[in-house]
């Protein structure tokens, strides 16, 4: 598999390890300074650059009939012209906030345990996510993705950014030094507390998962999530 890495960064350099040791080719590094692309070389792109440049990227390659893979922040006012335009060119497109396997897993658990707290009232919902100090946006598009699926599945109707106001789920961000990811979802009340938490020890779960993802999608049209990559129903 041909590979496009488009964003360079710590997570473009581990996803480039790992797609070596798994037999892969990185044929194209695709960076703020890079002026020209050989589209005609790639199978499959992997975006994890800017939230400036992602919609820019994913277009392109799109327009070129290459396989997306895009696991990018902060670019999502422009999600539905993505999924229009891979409809059109009959594309294939798979965006995650987080690509880690055991995250995925953790999204569903978190789903399934929503379903069933929903009728205790009496427990109130709290997200707590910590990452390192680089990363300036918050919450993290995992605690985001952990509140959706918590709304989907219980009568809270939104989320807020470190406050806490009836029927909306908080969420703590925290950014502390040498911190890969860790997002905790605690529902609590006067007499006890039910907590699941997931803990990243370094980066390469993240890089895994974009790989999996890539070489699921290879031959595929349509636009996907990674619940159709791990069948998960």
């Amino acid at each position: 598999m041909n590979i496009g890495l488009f964003g360079y960064g710590k997570m473009g350099k581990m996803i480039e390890k790992i797609a070596i040791q798994r037999n892969h080719s990185i044929v194209a590094k695709v960076d703020v300074d890079t002026k020209e692309v050989d589209y005609m070389a790639i199978d499959i792109a992997i975006d994890f650059s800017s939230p400036e440049a992602a919609f820019n990227n994913i277009k392109s390659c799109l327009e070129h009939n290459i396989p997306v893979i895009s696991g990018t922040t902060g670019w999502l006012k422009d999600y539905d012209k993505v999924i229009s335009l891979s409809k059109e060119k009959n594309g294939a497109f798979i965006y995650a906030s987080n690509f880690s396997l055991g995250v995925n897993l953790f999204f569903e658990l978190n789903c399934y345990l929503a379903k069933m707290m929903n009728n205790l009232p009496q427990y109130k919902v709290s997200i707590e996510e910590t990452h390192h100090l680089q990363k300036l946006d918050a919450p993290s598009g995992t605690a985001i993705s952990l509140a959706e699926g918590i709304i989907e599945n219980s009568d809270y109707e939104g989320w807020q950014l470190e406050k806490s106001q009836d029927q909306y789920i908080p969420i703590i961000s925290k950014r502390i030094a040498d911190e890969y990811g860790t997002h905790i979802v605690s529902y609590e009340n006067l007499v006890d507390e039910i907590v699941i938490k997931h803990k990243a020890h370094n980066r390469e779960g993240f890089a895994l998962g974009a790989i999996v993802a890539a070489e699921w999608l290879i031959g595929k049209k349509g636009v996907f999530t990674m619940k159709d990559v791990l069948n998960l129903g």
